[in-house]
């Protein structure tokens, strides 16, 4: 098959299926997925101690999200108390 030619879908899945690479790869039935829109986020200024701060940002890049999971998690356990 030179590179102009088209293959068509039942050759795509026939390749697929025939490379070991693909072998432990199910079909994703996405037919129940639903589209999930994050809650905005609201920008704040907020003083934390250094040590805080070099802690998440030690962990790479993402640190803020970390915090607020952190946050998100105490209000959850409060809440339920």
């Amino acid at each position: 098959m030179t590179l102009r030619q088209k293959m068509t879908d039942a050759e795509i899945d026939a390749a697929i299926a025939s490379d070991p690479d693909w072998a432990a790869f199910e079909p994703i039935d996405w037919s129940k997925a639903e589209v999930v829109v994050p809650p905005k986020k609201q920008a704040i200024s907020i003083r934390l101690d250094q040590d805080l701060v070099d802690f998440f940002k030690a962990e790479g890049p993402g640190y803020q999200r970390r915090i607020n999971a952190v946050l998100r998690s105490y209000v959850i356990k409060r809440k339920r108390a």
